[in-house]
C-alpha cells in the first residue's frame, strides 16, 4: 500500500469515528430533554396530587367544623329548656296517680295540659339532636353518670346505675348535662361489658367532664 493510499484511508477511518462520536452527541442530546420532561412531569403531577388532597382534607375539616358549630352552639340555650323541662316533670310527680285519675274540669284539664307541654319539649329536644339519657339498670359510665350516692346490693355488679336522680342529656355526641345516678356496692367488684372486657366499678361520686 502507498503512503498515499494509507493517508486516505487514515483520513477515511478519522472521519468515521468523528461521525460516530458526534451521532452518539446527537443521541445524547436528544435523550437528555425527554428525561428532563419526564422528571419535571413526575414532579408536577406529584405536586398536583399533595394539592388535591390537601384541599379535600381542608373541606372535610371545614364541613366538620360547620357542623360542630350548628350542632353545638345552642349548648347554653338547650340547658335553659332542660330547667324548664324538669319543672314540668317534677309537677307532675307531685300528683299521685288516684289524683290524676279523680281529677276533672279544669284540674283535669291543667295535667292534660302540663303532660302535653312536658312531651312536647322532649320532642322539640329531640328534633334538635338532643337525646335523653336512662341509664336504669345500664353499667356506671363515668363519661355519661354522675355518681350521687352507693346501694348496698349484693345481687349485681359493683357501679350497676340502680337509680336515677335526675336524667342526663347529650347533644350529638358530647355531654350537656351527665346523668345523677345512685350505683350498686357489694356484689361482683367487675362488671361485664357486651364486648366481653371487664370495667372496674366507680368511686363514690366519680365523674368526668365532657360536657360542651
Amino acid at each position: 500500500m502507498s503512503d498515499e493510499e494509507f493517508q486516505n484511508e487514515a483520513n477515511q477511518n478519522e472521519q468515521e469515528n468523528a461521525e460516530a462520536q458526534e451521532n452518539a452527541a446527537d443521541e445524547q442530546n436528544a435523550a437528555s430533554p425527554i428525561e428532563a420532561l419526564e422528571a419535571e412531569n413526575a414532579k408536577l403531577k406529584d405536586r398536583l396530587l399533595r394539592a388535591v388532597a390537601e384541599m379535600e382534607n381542608l373541606r372535610k375539616r371545614t364541613e366538620r367544623d360547620v357542623k360542630d358549630a350548628r350542632s353545638y352552639a345552642m349548648a347554653n340555650f338547650a340547658r335553659d329548656m332542660l330547667t324548664a323541662t324538669d319543672n314540668l316533670s317534677r309537677a307532675l310527680l307531685t300528683m299521685s296517680d288516684e289524683a290524676k285519675a279523680e281529677a276533672d274540669g279544669a284540674f283535669k284539664s291543667l295535667i292534660e295540659g302540663v303532660e302535653m307541654t312536658e312531651r312536647e319539649m322532649h320532642r322539640l329536644l329531640e328534633k334538635n339532636g338532643i337525646t335523653k339519657l336512662e341509664p336504669k339498670g345500664e353499667k356506671f359510665d363515668p363519661n355519661f353518670h354522675q355518681a350521687m350516692f352507693e346501694i348496698p346490693n349484693n345481687d349485681v355488679a359493683d357501679g350497676t346505675v340502680m337509680e336515677v336522680v335526675q336524667a342526663g342529656y347529650v347533644i350529638g355526641e358530647r355531654v350537656l348535662r351527665p346523668a345523677m345516678v345512685g350505683v350498686a356496692k357489694g356484689g361482683p367488684k367487675v362488671a361485664p361489658v357486651p364486648n366481653g372486657e371487664a370495667t372496674a366499678a366507680p368511686s363514690e361520686g366519680e365523674n368526668v367532664d365532657r360536657s360542651v
